[in-house]
């Protein structure tokens, strides 16, 4: 069975999201070692990508906008393709091979007004166009499933949920690198105190300006650490941080190595993620995984991702995340071993393995399906 998967999300260098997403289920699938893959990109496909063998190929287009429109086609013309797998929203035009896609969330159509237009209106138009020709459609919660459902009147029968997974044997080199390393990560990025850890891309539905005025009702005197690249609409959130009167203990890291990352969730006093909107929410299993409590919404997928691990706020009050952050702050040892064991109990059931053997299964039993 010869498989093609569109690499252009996980051929990048700093992956969150979908980019996170296609390049461990990707590198999962080369692990499987079952079937021909045939993977396209606009560019040369990056060292940390599985090397080329006998089963597994990659197809080489040219750097430029229109990929799945203009370029990708066409190229899928050329190769022998049984079915056709793409990790993000968007599906090649104008070819008839079968295909699956993957759709995160539906945020764009809950909350269009926390887009920017020309990213609304591409959404909007490329997702409609490929959920109307996918066979089957890959999503990463239950929630995610029932808003699929809801908005794209999808068969739920041709909905598959593949929960995303964490990558665990970077808990086994954390733990063996000495406390010179972990205090050493904490120094350069400035943190000199109890702290809390926020991580995901700077927008708007992450809910940090609320996120911000919780901080400064907390009376501890710890530190607000927040990872992660800027991405859309992000300039309001660096002023509303510019105008705190805590900015002097708030850090903005940007993006930090993987190693440095799980360093930090080892460290912090709790992760908090209180957004608006979450089809899965990957930092937060991260978190559980090293032993770190976690706050985060009521609502989307949150309560469905934590399970009995997760102290839950409501996003939409300020004061609410504070109570959140209040209570993990003020957990008396006992108690913090109780949710920490819970966190642990929690992340063992994601798995990136399982995310890719439901995807293989997903692509087989189409072609199956297409031949009898």
């Amino acid at each position: 069975m010869n498989i093609g998967i569109d690499l252009y999300e996980a051929n990048v260098k700093q992956r969150v999201g979908i980019g996170q997403f296609a390049h461990r289920v990707i590198t999962e699938l080369y692990r499987l070692e079952k079937h021909n893959f045939i993977l396209f990109s606009p560019r040369d496909p990056l060292p940390d990508l599985p090397k080329e063998r006998v089963n597994w190929r990659y197809v080489v287009g040219k750097p430029g906008s229109f990929w799945t429109v203009r370029q990708l086609p066409g190229l899928i013309k050329k190769e022998n393709v049984d079915v056709f797998f793409s990790p993000t929203h968007y599906l090649p035009w104008f070819t008839s091979v079968p295909k699956v896609m993957a759709i995160m969330d539906v945020s764009y159509l809950r909350y269009p007004e926390l887009f920017q237009a020309r990213d609304l209106l591409q959404l909007k138009l490329m997702t409609n166009y490929s959920v109307q020709r996918a066979r089957k459609i890959l999503t990463i919660s239950e929630f995610s499933k029932q808003e699929i459902i809801e908005h794209y009147k999808y068969p739920k029968d041709n909905i598959e949920v593949t929960y995303p997974g964490i990558n665990r044997k970077i808990k086994d080199k954390v733990i063996t690198l000495d406390d010179n390393y972990q205090n050493k990560v904490l120094k350069t990025h400035g943190i000199d105190r109890r702290y809390l850890l926020f991580v995901g891309t700077l927008q708007p539905r992450k809910n940090l300006e609320r996120l911000v005025a919780a901080f400064e009702r907390l009376k501890s005197e710890v530190q607000l650490i927040i990872v992660g690249k800027k991405g859309w609409l992000w300039k309001p959130i660096i002023k509303r941080i510019q105008k705190s009167p805590k900015r002097e203990r708030i850090k903005l890291l940007d993006f930090v190595s993987e190693e440095e990352l799980f360093c930090l969730y080892n460290a912090a006093d709790c992760f908090v993620l209180p957004s608006l909107y979450e089809g899965f929410g990957i930092p937060v299993v991260e978190a559980m995984f090293m032993g770190c409590p976690v706050v985060v919404s009521n609502t989307s997928s949150l309560p469905e991702i934590a399970g009995d691990a997760g102290i839950y706020v409501n996003p939409q009050e300020a004061k609410s995340i504070a109570a959140g952050l209040t209570k993990a702050l003020q957990l008396k040892p006992t108690e913090r071993r109780s949710l920490i064991q819970k966190g642990y109990r929690q992340a063992e059931k994601f798995s990136w393995e399982t995310c890719a053997r439901k995807t293989l299964a997903v692509l087989e039993s189409l072609v199956i399906e297409l031949k009898i």
